[in-house]
Protein backbone atom coordinates (compact mmCIF):
# COMPACT_ATOMS: atom_id res chain seq x y z
CA UNK A 1 0.00 0.00 0.00
CA UNK A 2 1.30 3.47 -0.89
CA UNK A 3 1.76 5.55 2.30
CA UNK A 4 1.43 8.77 0.31
CA UNK A 5 -2.08 7.79 -0.81
CA UNK A 6 -3.46 7.26 2.68
CA UNK A 7 -5.64 9.90 4.26
CA UNK A 8 -4.31 11.65 7.40
CA UNK A 9 -7.64 10.71 8.97
CA UNK A 10 -6.53 7.08 8.91
CA UNK A 11 -3.54 7.93 11.14
CA UNK A 12 -1.07 7.10 8.41
CA UNK A 13 2.46 8.25 9.17
CA UNK A 14 3.31 11.25 7.04
CA UNK A 15 6.47 11.06 4.99
CA UNK A 16 9.21 13.17 6.60
CA UNK A 17 9.60 15.44 3.56
CA UNK A 18 5.87 16.19 3.59
CA UNK A 19 5.99 17.25 7.24
CA UNK A 20 8.79 19.73 6.54
CA UNK A 21 6.92 21.14 3.54
CA UNK A 22 3.69 21.45 5.54
CA UNK A 23 5.47 23.21 8.42
CA UNK A 24 7.19 25.60 6.02
CA UNK A 25 3.87 26.41 4.35
CA UNK A 26 2.23 27.10 7.73
CA UNK A 27 5.06 29.47 8.67
CA UNK A 28 4.73 31.19 5.29
CA UNK A 29 1.01 31.71 5.87
CA UNK A 30 1.77 33.23 9.31
CA UNK A 31 4.07 35.74 7.67
CA UNK A 32 1.47 36.61 5.01
CA UNK A 33 -1.24 37.10 7.68
CA UNK A 34 1.05 39.38 9.64
CA UNK A 35 1.85 41.46 6.54
CA UNK A 36 -1.85 41.89 5.85
CA UNK A 37 -2.25 43.44 9.31
CA UNK A 38 0.60 45.96 8.99
CA UNK A 39 0.05 49.59 9.92
CA UNK A 40 2.05 51.33 7.20
CA UNK A 41 1.10 51.38 3.49
CA UNK A 42 -1.87 49.08 3.91
CA UNK A 43 -3.05 49.80 0.36
CA UNK A 44 -0.02 48.19 -1.33
CA UNK A 45 0.49 44.48 -1.74
CA UNK A 46 3.87 43.28 -0.52
CA UNK A 47 5.30 40.06 -1.92
CA UNK A 48 6.89 37.23 0.02
CA UNK A 49 9.77 35.49 -1.75
CA UNK A 50 11.05 32.13 -0.52
CA UNK A 51 14.76 31.67 0.11
CA UNK A 52 16.65 28.58 1.24
CA UNK A 53 16.51 29.70 4.87
CA UNK A 54 13.50 32.03 5.10
CA UNK A 55 11.90 34.86 3.13
CA UNK A 56 12.48 38.26 1.58
CA UNK A 57 9.63 40.77 1.69
CA UNK A 58 9.36 43.29 -1.15
CA UNK A 59 6.80 46.01 -1.80
CA UNK A 60 6.04 48.88 -4.16
CA UNK A 61 7.68 52.07 -2.85
CA UNK A 62 4.67 54.27 -2.17
CA UNK A 63 6.51 56.99 -0.27
CA UNK A 64 8.92 57.40 -3.20
CA UNK A 65 11.64 57.98 -0.57
CA UNK A 66 13.72 55.10 -1.91
CA UNK A 67 12.53 54.80 -5.50
CA UNK A 68 11.11 58.01 -7.01
CA UNK A 69 9.42 55.92 -9.70
CA UNK A 70 7.53 53.84 -7.12
CA UNK A 71 9.17 50.58 -8.13
CA UNK A 72 9.46 47.47 -6.00
CA UNK A 73 11.94 47.68 -3.12
CA UNK A 74 13.27 45.27 -0.50
CA UNK A 75 11.54 45.65 2.87
CA UNK A 76 12.84 42.90 5.15
CA UNK A 77 14.57 39.56 5.21
CA UNK A 78 13.73 36.82 7.69
CA UNK A 79 16.13 33.91 8.12
CA UNK A 80 16.11 30.84 10.31
CA UNK A 81 19.59 30.42 11.83
CA UNK A 82 20.78 28.19 14.64
CA UNK A 83 17.31 27.48 16.07
CA UNK A 84 16.35 31.17 16.09
CA UNK A 85 14.91 33.73 13.69
CA UNK A 86 16.93 36.69 12.42
CA UNK A 87 15.34 39.82 10.98
CA UNK A 88 17.23 42.06 8.57
CA UNK A 89 16.31 45.53 7.37
CA UNK A 90 17.36 46.73 3.95
CA UNK A 91 19.87 49.57 3.93
CA UNK A 92 18.82 51.19 0.67
CA UNK A 93 21.73 53.66 0.68
CA UNK A 94 24.37 50.95 0.96
CA UNK A 95 22.35 48.40 -1.00
CA UNK A 96 22.49 45.54 1.48
CA UNK A 97 20.92 43.82 4.47
CA UNK A 98 21.59 44.91 8.05
CA UNK A 99 20.75 42.64 10.97
CA UNK A 100 18.00 44.25 13.01
CA UNK A 101 16.83 41.64 15.55
CA UNK A 102 17.17 38.01 16.59
CA UNK A 103 14.54 36.01 18.46
CA UNK A 104 13.33 32.51 19.13
CA UNK A 105 9.86 33.85 18.29
CA UNK A 106 8.93 34.48 14.67
CA UNK A 107 5.86 36.39 15.88
CA UNK A 108 8.02 38.87 17.79
CA UNK A 109 9.95 39.69 14.63
CA UNK A 110 6.78 39.94 12.58
CA UNK A 111 5.42 42.47 15.10
CA UNK A 112 8.47 44.66 14.42
CA UNK A 113 7.73 44.64 10.69
CA UNK A 114 3.99 45.15 11.12
CA UNK A 115 4.14 48.11 13.52
CA UNK A 116 7.44 49.73 12.43
CA UNK A 117 7.01 53.09 14.27
CA UNK A 118 10.49 54.30 13.21
CA UNK A 119 9.99 53.41 9.53
CA UNK A 120 12.93 51.03 9.49
CA UNK A 121 11.23 48.54 7.18
CA UNK A 122 8.60 50.68 5.43
CA UNK A 123 10.54 53.86 4.49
Amino acid sequence: MNVHALSPLRNAPAPVGSVVVAETELLRRRVLRALAARERYRYVHPALHDTDDGWIITSPCCSRNVDPEGGTIDIARIRHEDASWVLYACDHLLGGWVQHSRSNSLDRLLDLIVHDPHRVFWP
